[in-house]
């Protein structure tokens, strides 16, 4: 018998796969240059390079927000399975 106090492991559950992929989806697309670094196609004549950047950071932003509110509900529903 331990007197080591019981520790909450993570757990992993696909609401949090969920979370990771919207938070690392923004820095893949970011970090994988090869994949905009070009001209055309252009938009209201902004070559590609820069209105792809645009793009994402409003969906970077858009995702931050979905991950944020998962994180929420899932730390709600953990509370109130620990009173159950």
């Amino acid at each position: 018998m331990s007197d080591a106090p019981e520790v909450d492991r993570p757990v992993v559950t696909p609401v949090r796969v969920v979370i990771a992929a919207c938070l690392v989806a923004p820095f893949v697309a970011m970090l994988w240059v090869g994949s905009y670094a070009k001209v055309e196609p252009t938009f209201l004549g902004i070559p590609f390079f820069y209105w792809y950047q645009m793009v994402w950071v409003l969906l970077s932003t858009v995702l931050t927000m979905i991950a944020y509110k998962l994180w929420q509900r899932d730390q709600r529903a953990r509370k109130e399975g620990a009173r159950s």
